[in-house]
Parts: structure tokens; C-alpha cells; sequence
């Protein structure tokens, strides 16, 4: 205890926090009866004569923001002084996972603070959401090598920083709906395009990459082969070139077929990178990092990326640890508007981390055993094939395990017109396992499967419980007019989350239009897809 540093000095530290924003004013204000945690929010409340309620409003929002970011800054000071001496080597690394997620977060709080309207703020609700899925990474990392105990160094992420994120997102959510600025459903989908209909972060030209192997050969900007007929034979060396540009244009990376035995890292500030392959099982870019070995899950993907804007044609992520190696991640995305067309993720636990942010896969391949798509993105899968691995003999496979943990949390796994089927080594002994389509990761876990094909390796109930009753009454897991063996909902749980959607409206809610707020920034990247339910 004594290397480490004091809990006094922890607490001091949240006594100036305290004494700063806990004022005698005993206003009160509608909007935080909205949060989960009222007095905390009233206790930000500043009186400022002669303003009108939307000007309050977004100053008020502004405020509480402005406050988590500063108990943010100071819980990122205390964790990068710390004296972590005492800690092993898997302490260090789950140590270091929450200095760079705690890094992060003090970057989505800060572009959150955005110009007051509500299209930015309803991007806000999305970077806000982030930063609930850093601090929970950051105490899953300890958790993946049962050293739960050193969390007790961590006070500030367990109490007042907490529940700051949380009002600050309640908060978010409550400014955008009651504000009188609210835009047209028109002006919300066109916000992010130029005058000839295009993002700004992608050009006309940049949509016939995703078509032809041929474009990507003459329009790239590197190129990677083994052979040595490219620019570079590795996608490290590729990454350390791309990474000296100065402008935040398009930048693609051809990667020629071949196997690439290496771990891939983007991080933020590296944005609007495209990676184009030779097609799946063409490229393939290949771990096999896992818990078992010394990897925090967060950790242990093949390729990681975080830069936005990301997007990914014809290329295998996988990670070759095998289902005694547990948690091995083939493909971690935390990247704003990343797009997977004609991809394969293969893995077994957890193949596929949608770890923050708003993401689209499109005619994908996802190979796994336990919870193998988990996360806590806005992630939709359309028209995609999910394949059902062999896993341990003392295992169930769960397709699913979303990670929402508050409430107000714009997340969620939606798989839209997709088929859930056994993999080839599955298909001879699929009746000696039990397979279900999720389990609830987190307390608001929200998962909805719509017009997809259930095979029959599917059990009639469905869902799966993580413990006990956990979250079976704050989930929200649905199903909209499935088809297949495995789709009859007689037999489902009869949990107050679950739903079976029977009116379009309310599947449409999960579409991509609606969801991933899709039309506004899809159409430029030349990947098909369908806005609503249709199919």
C-alpha cells in the first residue's frame, strides 16, 4: 500500500472538486431529474441573469461537461504518476491500457464540448458513450487477470468521475431533445455533406477503390507486398510512412495478397486511412495474442484501430490463439464511421471487439465460439455470414455479448439480414453444444437480430443469461421476423428485456437509417447497403 499513492491524497484531490462545484445553491433544475444522479447535478447548476432557457440549457450542458473533463485530466494525472513498482507484469499492462483509454477519454470530452446544435450534439452522445466503454475497459483489464484487488488504487474511477460520465451523457441526451434549435430529419441526414453530395472525408474517387482490385493498384498511395513488388513487405512499415503525413485526406494502403504475421495498431490520430486487400482469405493479417499469455483483452487484438473514418475491403483479421487461449481479439474498432466491406474475422472468444463508436459491416464473415461479437459500439452487421465454431467441451457459444452499461448510451449490436450457421468444423456435432444468440455483457446490454436466417444450431431459448438474474429487466434484446430452424420464438426466455418486435416501426428504430444515422455518410463510400428493414 505504502508504494502507491495514498488514498488521502485521492480523496484531498476530490475535496477541491467538491468544494469548487458544491455550492449552498439550492436551485433546482428539470433537466437533472433526467440523470441518474440528481443532487450531483443540481450541484452544478450557475445562475446567470437574462439568458433565455436554451442558452441555460447549453451552458448548463457545457458546464457538466467542462467538469468531467476536469476530474478526467486529474484521473489520468494520478494514474500516469503513480508508483506501480509493486504490480506484476500483468498489473503493468492493464495499467497501461487505462492511461492510454483514460488519454482517449479526455479527447472525446473534449470534442464533445461542440457547437450548439443539435446535429453535434448527437455526435456527442456518441464520443460521450466512448468514454463509458474506456473506464469500464480499463477495469475489465484488470479483471481479465483476476487482479480486480488493485482497482482500490483506482477510487476516482469507481465513485464521483463515474457518475460525472453518466450525468454528463444523461445530460447531453436531455439538451439535444428539449432544445427549440432541433433541425429537420433532412438537415440532420445532410450534415455531414458537401455541395456535390459527399462527405468531406471521402472523395468521389474513393468509392471505386472499394470496387477493383485494379484502382487500388494505380490510386494507392503505398503499397504492400511480400514479394517485394510494393513500396513496403510489411503494414507496420506501411503504417510508420503514413504516419508522417501532415494532411487528414484520404490516405490507402493497398495490402497484396500474402499472410501477414504481425499486430496492426492505428491510433487516433491517424484518420481516414483505407486498407484494400485482395479479397478474404487473400490478404490475410494474422495474431495470436490472448489473456492466457499476458494480453488484456483490449490488448490482445491483431489489428486495433481508432483513427476515424476508417474503411476495410477484402481482408481476413485473425487471431490464431485457439479457444484454450480464451479472450484473442482478431479485429478491435473504436473508429468513428469505420466501415468493413467483404471482410472475414476469425477467431474463437471474442473474434470481434465493435469497441466504441459507429461502425457498418457489410457482407462479412465472423468466425467464433464464446461472445465472439462483444462491444459497446453503434455497430450494425448487414448481410453478413456469422459462423458458429467448435468451442471447448465444457462451453457454450454465444454469438453476441453487448457491452452498454448505462442507459443513456446511444449503443447497440444490430445484425440486420444476416445468417447465423454452423462453420464446417461445427456442423457434425452442433447438437452436443448449445448455442445462443447472446448474453448480457453489461447492465443495459441491447442486441436485435432483424429478418436474418437462424440455423437450427440455435436453442429454443434463445438468450443466455450471464449471471443470474443480471440485467434481465434493463437489457434490451429483440428479434424482428427471423426465419429458419432456429427462428421460432415459442420457446424464448420469458425476460422482461427481451421483445419480440412485431411492428416495423419499432424494428426501424435498429435500422441503419435511423441507428447509424446511415444516409448521411454511407452512400459516398461506394459500399451497398439498405437504410430501412427492406431487404
Amino acid at each position: 500500500m505504502d508504494n502507491h499513492i495514498p488514498l488521502l491524497t485521492i480523496f484531498l484531490s476530490f475535496c477541491v472538486f467538491s468544494t469548487y462545484f458544491h455550492g449552498s445553491n439550492s436551485t433546482t433544475i428539470p433537466l437533472c431529474t433526467q440523470t441518474p444522479y440528481p443532487e450531483l447535478c443540481n450541484s452544478l447548476i450557475v445562475t446567470k441573469p437574462q439568458t433565455t432557457l436554451d442558452e441555460n440549457l447549453f451552458d448548463f450542458r457545457d458546464n457538466a461537461i467542462r467538469v468531467t473533463l476536469a476530474q478526467a485530466e486529474n484521473a489520468h494525472k494520478l494514474i500516469s504518476t503513480m508508483d506501480i513498482s509493486s504490480f506484476n507484469e500483468l498489473g503493468k499492462s492493464a495499467w497501461t491500457d487505462c492511461l492510454e483509454l483514460y488519454e482517449d477519454t479526455i479527447y472525446q470530452l473534449h470534442r464533445s464540448i461542440t457547437s450548439r446544435n443539435p446535429p453535434s450534439m448527437l455526435d456527442a452522445q456518441t464520443w460521450l458513450s466512448a468514454t463509458i466503454a474506456n473506464e469500464q475497459a480499463c477495469q475489465n483489464g484488470f479483471k481479465d487477470f483476476n487482479l480486480s484487488s488493485h482497482l482500490q488504487y483506482f477510487p476516482f474511477m469507481l465513485s464521483d468521475f463515474s457518475k460525472f460520465l453518466s450525468n454528463s451523457l444523461a445530460i447531453n441526451k436531455a439538451t439535444t431533445s428539449s432544445s427549440s434549435a432541433i433541425y429537420s430529419t433532412n438537415m440532420l441526414h445532410n450534415r455531414r455533406l458537401l455541395s456535390d453530395g459527399f462527405p468531406e472525408w471521402l472523395s468521389t474517387g474513393d468509392r471505386k477503390l472499394l470496387q477493383s482490385s485494379a484502382a487500388a493498384t494505380a490510386k494507392a498511395d503505398i503499397v504492400v507486398a511480400q514479394d517485394g513488388s510494393g513500396n513496403y513487405k510489411t503494414i507496420s512499415e506501411a503504417l510508420a510512412a503514413a504516419a508522417k503525413r501532415r494532411d487528414t485526406k484520404r490516405f490507402v494502403i493497398y495490402v497484396k495478397k500474402g499472410v501477414y504475421k504481425e499486430n496492426v495498431e492505428i491510433k487516433k490520430k491517424m484518420k481516414n486511412l483505407m486498407f484494400i486487400g485482395d479479397g478474404i482469405d487473400a490478404t490475410i493479417i494474422t495474431g495470436n495474442k490472448n489473456v492466457q499469455d499476458g494480453s488484456t483483452t483490449f490488448r490482445s487484438a491483431t489489428f486495433a484501430v481508432s483513427g476515424d473514418g476508417f474503411i476495410s475491403r477484402g481482408i481476413t483479421f485473425e487471431n490464431t490463439a485457439g479457444p484454450q487461449k480464451h479472450q484473442a481479439v482478431a479485429l478491435r474498432s473504436g473508429s468513428d464511421f469505420s466501415v468493413f466491406y467483404g471482410c472475414s474475422f476469425k477467431g474463437y472468444q471474442d473474434t470481434l471487439y465493435v469497441y466504441s463508436q459507429r461502425q457498418f459491416y457489410r457482407d462479412c464473415d465472423v468466425y467464433g465460439t464464446v461472445d465472439f461479437i462483444f462491444g459497446d459500439a453503434v455497430a450494425i452487421f448487414q448481410n453478413c455470414n456469422i459462423y458458429v465454431r467448435k468451442p471447448m467441451s465444457n462451453q457454450k457459444n454465444t454469438v453476441t455479448a453487448q457491452g452498454r452499461s448505462d442507459r443513456n448510451e446511444n449503443t447497440g449490436i444490430i445484425i440486420h439480414n444476416s445468417r447465423v450457421i454452423a462453420a464446417s468444423d461445427f456442423r457434425a456435432v452442433q447438437s452436443s453444444f448449445k448455442t445462443y444468440l447472446g448474453r448480457p455483457w453489461k447492465q443495459y446490454s441491447r442486441t436485435v437480430f432483424m429478418k436474418c436466417t437462424l440455423d437450427g444450431l440455435i436453442d429454443p431459448a434463445g438468450w443466455l443469461p450471464w449471471s443470474g438474474n443480471f440485467a434481465l429487466n434493463t437489457l434490451y434484446y429483440g428479434e424482428y421476423m427471423n426465419t429458419g430452424i432456429g427462428a421460432s420464438t415459442s420457446g424464448r426466455v420469458k425476460w422482461p428485456g427481451y421483445h419480440v418486435i412485431t411492428r416495423a416501426p419499432e424494428a426501424g428504430k435498429f435500422s441503419v437509417g435511423n441507428f447509424l444515422a446511415g444516409d448521411s455518410w454511407l452512400p459516398a463510400t461506394g459500399v451497398p447497403f439498405t437504410s430501412g428493414l427492406q431487404v
